[in-house]
């Protein structure tokens, strides 16, 4: 059982919320949400120790699918950064503040971002295209990702003044803005031959995921005793992050999506 030690800690972690959400609410909703998105990635950290090719796609599909079109297209729920500040400055601290505050406020301090790695929807496309490794050295255009916040932010302000600020412009809103996501997704990975560019640079995400990440307790170590310096997981990294360093100050330390690629890749089995 004790390879199944991170499978069995984030399921009950999951458990956990959905179970007291539920009875501190009501709402049977919370039971089940949480308990289906725990249990898939469960499932997919078994999968994975099973070394199962496609572990992580199973999660990402089944989650962030689940979000994208039951959540978003079918419940009509904005699930993008504007619905948190649609909710949050309405003084409405439902499921979207809910998702926020667990997937990528505070939850990171638990698994940094596997949001990014395992449940977001716009990743779940762009990580079909065929850039699965970057391509040339890094772009310094990250500070877009800050533009991109303050802008979501300040479209809900005037939606909110000009008496625009609905459910149902909300709703309109998601799926604009999803459209517009994967659209500029793909042409930043055409163009960076890049997957994750979007990621990277643009995605307002990360303004949250960032900081909370760099404390992350569920992490890829590496053990320098039996690490050899080949490099070879440094280059199917898809955020470039040094997992071969065992600092949190490492090269892209806070950008780690938990893809368990280099893991693959190392031949003396040196990261964990």
């Amino acid at each position: 059982m004790k390879k199944f030690k991170t499978a069995i800690i984030l399921f009950i972690v999951f458990e956990a919320i959905a179970v007291s959400l539920w009875l501190s609410t009501g709402q049977l909703f919370f039971l089940l949400n949480f308990t289906y998105i725990g249990a898939c990635i469960a499932v997919g950290e078994v999968l994975m120790v099973k070394k199962w090719k496609y572990a992580r796609e199973f999660v990402q599909f089944t989650v962030g699918s689940y979000m994208l079109v039951f959540l978003g297209l079918i419940c009509r729920e904005n699930m993008q950064i504007e619905g948190f500040w649609y909710y949050l400055l309405s003084g409405f601290f439902g499921a979207g503040v809910l998702h926020y505050a667990i997937a990528k406020i505070f939850g990171p301090l638990l698994f940094g971002r596997g949001w990014c790695g395992y449940a977001c929807w716009t990743a779940m496309i762009l990580d079909l295209l065929p850039y699965k490794q970057p391509q040339g050295s890094r772009k310094k255009i990250g500070f877009i990702r800050y533009i991109v916040f303050a802008l979501s932010l300040a479209l809900v302000l005037l939606l909110f003044h000009f008496g625009k600020a609905t459910k149902h412009t909300m709703f309109l809103l998601f799926v604009i803005g999803n459209l517009v996501y994967y659209a500029v997704g793909i042409t930043f990975a055409v163009a960076f031959k890049d997957n994750r560019a979007f990621c990277k640079y643009i995605c307002p995400i990360t303004v949250f995921l960032k900081p909370m990440s760099y404390y992350s307790w569920l992490r890829i170590q590496c053990d320098e005793d039996k690490c050899i310096h080949c490099g070879k997981c440094l280059r199917v990294c898809p955020m470039e992050v040094e997992v071969n360093n065992n600092s949190r100050k490492r090269k892209n330390a806070t950008e780690c999506i938990l893809c368990q690629k280099c893991k693959k890749e190392c031949p003396v089995k040196a990261l964990k």
